[in-house]
């Protein structure tokens, strides 16, 4: 009788143990809730930006995502995909966020000089505005003014080239409003 008592008092022991364990993991919060932090999305920042996935890229400012972490295969930076990508909304979140405006890519070139390249001339102004440095040079030795200075048939091949590389990604580069934008983001350097 008394084996079964103390077996029986084991088994509720176990129960009850089992039954407040079942409670409290049904009831756990993410420490990020109790905190009121925001969770990183599922979708990567580069990824979103490509896309064009403006609340994704929020999502990842508010959760407070490394605005600067470069890319493995380029060394671009969340701005410098916008600015690539052609993202004026994104590249605009970014800045306003803080991203650094001097970091470089695996090339050398800064924001600035991605969106000189590019042409992307509100996107000239809002890094202009934010006060991103015209003096860098990039790897090759220079700066984002020099870069829109070189006559464009010297530099439509590259042109051309990265717009059949990054097509697949989704990148539509108008060449013929690239040459005719070229001396307008070059006096906007000087």
């Amino acid at each position: 009788m008394k084996t079964e008592k103390i077996s029986f008092m084991k088994t509720l022991s176990l129960f009850a143990f089992t039954l407040i364990l079942f409670i409290s993991c049904g009831q756990s919060t993410n420490k990020n809730e109790l905190k009121g932090e925001v969770s990183s999305p599922e979708t990567d920042i580069h990824s979103a930006i490509i896309s064009g996935n403006l609340g994704i890229v929020k999502q990842h400012i508010e959760a407070g995502t490394d605005l600067n972490a470069k890319e493995p295969m380029s060394g671009a930076t969340p701005l410098i995909t916008a600015i690539t990508f052609d993202k004026r909304d994104i590249a605009k979140e970014l800045i306003k966020a803080g991203s650094d405006l001097s970091i470089k890519n695996n090339d050398g070139s800064t924001a600035l000089h991605v969106a000189a390249f590019f042409c992307r001339i509100e996107i000239v102004q809002m890094l202009i505005d934010a006060e991103a440095d015209k003096s860098l040079k990039n790897n090759y030795g220079s700066t984002p003014y020099e870069i829109v200075s070189v006559p464009y048939n010297d530099i439509k091949p590259v042109y051309t080239m990265i717009k059949e590389q990054l097509k697949p990604m989704g990148l539509n580069l108008d060449l013929a409003e690239i040459e005719k934008s070229r001396p307008v983001v070059a006096m906007m350097l000087q």
